[in-house]
């Protein structure tokens, strides 16, 4: 299961077209509200999510993402059972991903030390000991998947597909939505 952490001013492009991508993919994904069962994203647009944060089952764990936006990043660090959530999914080898704002939060958490990462340019003296990777609209380090803004949202998507479920499914939902 990947589980989209969604709290109150999140960047809804770097929600919902990750979201959408890992869907046609077939991967089982669920929207995490960490602020009510509908979280309005930072251009108030209202995501009816699937579950609250207290209803995830980490134990059926596969991948956990952080969207950015401001407003959705300070959501998530302020929400002590998201930072839980993040810390058991590294801890037990799960993926772990974030964009935009979001690799701060995991910065927070020692999880990007000395890894190879991206995220929004203004966000990087955020980033503490991580390695990172310049003009990349997204990158893996192992079980750690960076991505760089809402631009980069869809090759985003189609890095966390590749990680879950190989090259040939990602490329081919590049294909289907004619990425070019």
């Amino acid at each position: 299961m990947v589980y989209i952490l969604l709290g109150t001013g999140f960047e809804e492009t770097e929600a919902i077209a990750p979201l959408d991508l890992l869907r046609r993919a077939g991967i089982p994904v669920m929207t995490v509200g960490l602020n009510g069962k509908t979280v309005y994203g930072g251009h108030g647009i209202g995501v009816e999510t699937d579950i609250g944060v207290g209803q995830m089952d980490l134990t059926d764990l596969d991948m956990i993402v952080l969207p950015g936006g401001l407003g959705g990043v300070a959501s998530i660090r302020n929400c002590p059972e998201a930072l839980d959530a993040v810390r058991f999914a590294w801890s037990n080898g799960k993926f772990v991903a974030a964009i935009c704002a979001g690799p701060t939060v995991l910065a927070d958490l020692g999880i990007t030390d000395g890894k190879l990462v991206t995220c929004y340019p203004a966000c990087e003296s955020g980033m503490g000991n991580a390695i990172m990777a310049e003009n990349a609209p997204c990158v893996r380090d192992g079980k750690l998947i960076t991505g760089t803004s809402a631009g980069c949202a869809i090759p985003f998507g189609l890095m966390l597909i590749e990680a879950l479920k190989g090259k040939e499914i990602a490329e081919s939902i590049a294909k289907q939505i004619v990425i070019r």
